[in-house]
């Protein structure tokens, strides 16, 4: 078991360079599934759930070809199976994307149901209501799900929430269907959008994608012979971001869309932070402690979810009482027994928690509880005064490409450990 040992005090300072966007590069993997053909995708996350799904694309006859650490082909020409490993598909939320490009090439998916951090009630409804209008049967048992048609057909679909999975699966499935499909109450997150780009680089003919109604017109076919550069990972950007505020730093991003952070840029100068913005990077700073404030996560272009935790961090060392509404997960403050095992006063009650700001946090033996969290305690170890040691680096490992790394050139006292 892996762990990392941070001595804390340490402000971070320079350069650090955002890897590519995990939400999107788990998106666009399966998507290559609806191309008869061969691609090849750079910028790529060198991740442990982008591993998987490469593992899961060559048991359906897939071939993949890492060309660097960040580069690699797709050859999808000779895609044999619809069912995917029911072992490797239920370790990660994503799986489900599978169900979409398999529905929409071979017109069947059978795929175990979705594991991933657990967050709370993650239903699937919205996509399998996706699926339906489209014309397939759906079935959910036996701890899988399948998916059937004989001929897929556009249809009108409407969102009952705002789901950034449905409204993917959504788009794989119609991508080939005959007619135009309409999705009606769409997310609008950026890998959506990274997604759509790369399927009509591909052929495809979507649009509006990045509103709240986005249109397929399904095509014959896409082609491959192309290349793609996944989207820079906004969680990521905004990961660096909170980390060079709660540590009063200085830090130069690079490699990022400045357009997609506004909502935490927003953020960070309330509670007194600076961020300069110039071109396709930013500089954070902060020279004093941060200021209380109130967060609410929303769908984008809102405060993301995947960014709570560790504004969390920063809101336990803020100057004053806070309040944090979270309205996407039910379990997402899991973290937050773990930053009062630190000295943190913080109140957690249902999708609600109180963080009343201490001076400071102190070393301790934390667990991440799951990724965003993992990333979170890693920023209080940072900021801590002494030792602590952080458990559960797999799930860290599942979205943060060489996080110790990057962190260690900007000035962090952080070391990977590996214990029996």
């Amino acid at each position: 078991m892996d762990k990392l040992v941070i001595t804390g005090g340490t402000r971070l300072v320079g350069e650090v360079t955002i890897s590519g966007a995990k939400n999107a590069a788990i998106a666009i993997l399966p998507a290559t599934l609806l191309i008869n053909g061969v691609c090849t995708l750079e910028n790529v996350p060198n991740i442990s759930d982008v591993k998987i799904y490469c593992e899961i694309l060559q048991t359906l006859g897939a071939k993949i070809t890492w060309l660097s650490e960040n580069e690699l082909t797709v050859d999808t020409r000779d895609i044999n199976c619809m069912q995917a490993p029911l072992d490797m598909t239920s370790k990660f939320r994503a799986s489900y994307y599978l169900l979409g490009a398999l529905l929409g090439r071979c017109k069947e998916a059978v795929v175990g149901i979705p594991g991933g951090c657990n967050l709370g009630a993650r239903p699937i409804d919205q996509h399998i209501k996706a699926f339906e209008a489209l014309g397939a049967t759906v079935d959910v048992s036996q701890g899988k799900i399948t998916a059937k048609c004989e001929k897929l057909k556009a249809n009108s679909i409407y969102m009952d929430i705002v789901s950034v999975g449905a409204t993917i699966n959504a788009i794989l499935a119609s991508v080939l269907a005959e007619g135009t499909t309409i999705i009606d109450n769409a997310a609008k997150e950026p890998h959506i959008v990274d997604v759509a780009n790369f399927l009509n680089t591909m052929g495809a003919d979507i649009r509006g994608a990045g509103t709240d109604v986005i249109k397929v017109n399904g095509v014959e076919s896409l082609h491959g012979n192309t290349t793609y550069s996944v989207v820079p990972d906004q969680i990521e950007a905004g990961t660096f971001m909170l980390a060079a505020v709660a540590s009063k730093g200085d830090l130069i991003i690079r490699n990022c869309i400045t357009k997609h952070l506004e909502s935490i840029t927003a953020k960070i100068i309330e509670i007194g932070g600076n961020v300069d913005a110039n071109g396709d990077k930013l500089r954070v700073w902060c020279d004093q402690r941060p200021s209380k404030a109130n967060i609410k996560t929303l769908p984008y272009p809102g405060f993301p979810t995947d960014l709570q935790p560790q504004m969390g961090v920063v809101l336990s060392i803020a100057n004053g009482t806070s309040i944090i509404n979270e309205s996407i997960w039910e379990s997402r403050f899991q973290y937050t027994g773990e930053l009062n095992k630190m000295g943190a006063k913080i109140t957690p009650n249902g999708k609600t928690a109180v963080f009343e700001g201490v001076e400071k946090l102190t070393g301790a033996p934390i667990y991440a509880t799951d990724l965003r969290a993992g990333a979170a305690l890693i920023i209080a170890g940072i900021i801590a005064e002494g030792t602590t040691e952080v458990y559960n680096l797999e799930h860290i490992d599942r979205g943060y490409e060489n996080i110790e790394e990057k962190f260690r050139k900007i000035g962090a006292n952080i070391q990977r450990i590996k214990e029996n």
